[in-house]
């Protein structure tokens, strides 16, 4: 007896599943319809998106706007590459179009969008990556070539002084200032190094409620903060001191960069379905589905410096050595998660996408 043929799935089903996003627009450029995954991209619900005309996500001098145009004046699929979609609502960057008309709707289209942001984010982590172990093996090279003769004329400078006359020992009182300062920036060099690292599951919120506190009570006194936590976050499985250190860097980091008058910091927490990322040499896939942003209204980053943000001495603070966001993206790999910053002026935010603990794991319990 033959087999029975399963029967077709509904069309509205597959469209809802397919894993990128995917739009209908009307000859109007209003949405027709929207699946699951166009709900993430917009940051909006299908209620609220349907019927809504695409100006109100994106000014008409966009470039998916001509796009758009070329499909209807053609009738034929139209792609486009590296596409900014930016407005006060939305902000993506790296956005590939693919479009095609609907005949049996006229003047409609059909459009898949596929954000080309979470594949740069990867290259840009793993540059970081690289840049971090750089700075590890100087970090290993000045402590052995440097700290040991720095020992050395210490203690040379400090024989010369209990013999020199008393116009001498204000330069011996020099070079023990200079060799203590070079021993300071060796120090935090030191920082960079490779150190076994013992994670956990651990509480989020309470890290960052740990971390306002010391903002609020200190360097971000005089700034606003807002929280704005998903209560149903399950814990994070990383380093509890590490991630104290990595979110106050960047607390500090934008206190220092918004306005004294009305600045605004705002600390988040959300659940990211996302993807699962590839473990270079490995066969593992991680889930990094828990995501902490750190955002304030200030004038936003130098697009110049965006590329480089994390890279060791890139700095655009005055007298800065440009060793703190390199530290906070070691610190972020150490915990096997990873970060990204979208800068633009009044609006910077650094998100930091984390796993959750590996099955049988224990609060508390040390990877």
């Amino acid at each position: 007896m033959p087999a029975r043929i399963a029967p077709a799935p509904d069309p509205s089903l597959v469209f809802a599943a397919l894993p990128v996003a995917t739009i209908v627009l009307d000859a109007e450029n209003r949405f027709r319809s929207v699946n699951n995954a166009a709900e993430q991209f917009f940051g909006a619900s299908a209620t609220g998106l349907l019927d809504m005309p695409l100006a109100e996500l994106l000014p008409p001098d966009n470039r998916f706007f001509a796009l758009l145009e070329q499909v209807r004046r053609f009738e034929a699929r139209v792609s486009d590459h590296d596409l900014t979609l930016e407005s006060p609502r939305m902000h993506r960057r790296g956005v590939t179009v693919h479009a095609a008309p609907l005949p049996e709707m006229p003047g409609s289209v059909i459009a898949m969008l596929e954000d080309g942001s979470t594949a740069q984010m990867l290259d840009r982590q793993l540059n970081f990556r690289g840049a971090a172990r750089g700075a590890s093996a100087m970090a290993a090279m000045l402590a052995h070539e440097v700290k040991n003769p720095l020992s050395g004329i210490r203690g040379a400078a400090q024989l010369l002084e209990q013999a020199a006359l008393e116009a001498d020992r204000e330069l011996c009182q020099l070079i023990l200032d200079e060799v203590d300062r070079i021993t300071g920036l060796v120090d935090r060099f030191d920082m960079f190094s490779e150190h076994p690292v013992e994670r956990s599951a651990v509480n989020i919120h309470q890290v960052l409620d740990h971390v306002r506190r010391i903002a609020a009570s200190g360097f971000a006194a005089h700034l606003r903060i807002i929280e704005e936590y998903d209560p149903s976050l399950p814990l994070v499985w990383g380093n509890r001191d590490q991630l104290v250190q990595i979110l106050l860097n960047l607390v500090k980091n934008a206190a220092e960069a918004v306005d004294p008058v009305g600045g605004e910091l705002v600390l988040a927490t959300s659940y990211r379905h996302g993807v699962r990322i590839a473990v270079p040499g490995s066969s593992q896939r991680v889930h990094l589905p828990l995501e902490v942003s750190v955002r304030d209204n200030g004038p936003g980053i130098d697009e110049g410096l965006r590329a480089t943000l994390f890279e060791p001495f890139v700095t655009t603070k005055r007298g800065g050595q440009g060793l703190g966001l390199a530290l906070v993206a070691k610190l972020v790999a150490d915990q096997g998660g990873l970060i990204e910053c979208d800068s633009r002026p009044g609006r910077t935010i650094f998100r930091l996408s984390l796993a959750v603990p590996p099955p049988g794991a224990e609060t508390g319990a040390a990877a």
